[in-house]
Formats: structure tokens, sequence, C-alpha cells
């Protein structure tokens, strides 16, 4: 079983961080979201990064949160800095740098929604993302309630949170969620590539720019995560949500059917 579950490797000023738990498709535990955590800080702090790679061992990119270590994910560390997945989501949306994503195989939950983060995205031509919140009973995440719908429109992104369907490469790259397919073999090295380009410029004016772009979006973002929270608060534990998480670990299709009666 693999160790370290956040993988670094600096290539002349381009980061790469390895989501590390193939052997779960790299589904996030409280471990996994400390570590993406405290790379991106160091990443954003650290004056030799200039662009940051985030990709996944093995065949996927994440299979979002691993619902068999479901915990208190937000309960505060010693240092009183949130830990586990608000931890995270703060790290990742004051990241001022360019953000690159290599991504192939399943995204599902968070391994979708951490690339409406990510300023440039590449899949590898197995990607298929999923947006599978409704399906578990819960609200979006991340703030990808206003993100897709400001990459897409609102009616197609709707249609995608209120269908949790499959979504391949090329949907992907046609609805601009991704900017290029490549052979799942070159998509690394080809993403890589990219980033080596960018490195080559200042760092400062990088940081700078992008820091331009993040501002219409900071308040509808904290708006977002802020609605979202409450909606995650009101529905974890919910009949619904208990449904579909045994439904999950029985390996069963949930009946929510029975529920609307009830």
């Amino acid at each position: 079983m693999s160790e370290d579950p956040v993988l670094r490797e600096d290539r002349d000023g381009v980061r790469l961080l390895t989501l590390n738990r193939p052997e779960k498709k790299n589904a996030f535990h409280d471990p996994q979201w400390d570590a993406l955590q405290r790379a991106l800080r160091e990443a954003r702090h650290d004056p030799a990064v200039a662009v940051v790679v985030v990709t996944g061992a093995g065949d996927d990119f994440s299979a979002g949160q691993d619902l068999t270590a479901f915990g208190g994910g937000g309960a505060p560390r010693p240092d009183a800095e949130a830990s586990g997945y608000f931890g995270f989501m703060d790290a990742l949306c004051e990241f001022d740098k360019p953000l690159l994503a290599a991504a192939r195989g399943v995204g599902i939950g968070i391994g979708a929604t951490l690339l409406f983060h990510c300023d440039v995205v590449y899949v590898g031509e197995s990607v298929r993302l999923r947006l599978p919140f409704v399906s578990l009973g819960l609200v979006p995440e991340a703030a990808s309630s206003y993100l897709l719908q400001a990459a897409i429109g609102s009616q197609r992104a709707a249609e995608l949170f209120y269908t949790a369907e499959w979504i391949d490469a090329e949907r992907a790259v046609a609805l601009g969620l991704a900017a290029r397919a490549f052979p799942d073999a070159e998509l690394l090295d080809a993403t890589l590539d990219r980033a080596s380009t960018i490195a080559r410029f200042p760092v400062g004016a990088l940081q700078a720019t992008k820091r331009c772009l993040m501002v219409p979006h900071r308040a509808a973002i904290r708006a977002a995560r802020d609605a979202e929270d409450a909606g995650m608060r009101a529905q974890a534990g919910s009949p619904e949500n208990v449904e579909a998480i045994q439904a999950f670990l029985q390996k069963r299709e949930p009946d929510f059917k029975k529920l609307r009666n009830g």
C-alpha cells in the first residue's frame, strides 16, 4: 500500500504533485486532504516554483471522497488550522500561481470539481468525470455550483448536476472543461511540457496575472462555498444520504423512491 498520499517532484520551476493512493483510485481520506493542502501552501510560498501540475498515480485521477474512510475531516487540528477537506479548500482557493491538471481515468466528486479550480486542464482519452452529489443525497462541493456555471453556462451545468451522468474526454473538451485531450500514454509528458513553457516566464508576473484572473470570482466562490457547506450540513446524515451510502457499501442501487412518502 502507498505510504505518502501526495508525491512531489520538481522540474525546473514546475512542481508535480501526484495523488498517490492508486489502490483506492486516489480517493481522498484525511491524510491525503492534509498532504495536498500542505503541498499547495508550500508551492505557493516557494519562489523556485512557477507552476504546479496535479495528477493521479496509476490509471485514475481521483474517485473523490473515500466513502469507506468518511470521518470528521473538518475538525480543527491542535494548531487551530482547519484540516481535511476544509483546510484543503482554503489552500486551493488561495493558490495564486498557475495550476495545471493532467487527468485520466475516473474523476468523481472532488476528482472532478478540483479540476474546475485549475487554470488549464488536460485529459487523457480514458477520462470519465462525474458529479455524483444528488445520487448521494448531497449538494455540490468545492464552489462547483458557481464554477461550473461560469465555465459552461447554467443550463448545461444544471443538466450535469441533476443527472450525475458521466462526461468523457470528447465531451469534456467540447464543454470547455478541458483544453485538450491526449492519448493516456502521452498525457503527463504533454502537460509537463506545457507547464515548462509557462515556467520560463517570471514567477512574479505569473503570480500577479493569476491574482488578476481570480479577482472577478473571489466573492462568488466564497458565496458558493458557504451555500454548499450549509447544504451539506443539512443533507449529510439525511435519510437520502444514509440510503445512498448504505447502497454503496452494500454494492446495490439506492432506492430513493421508498423515501418519498415517508
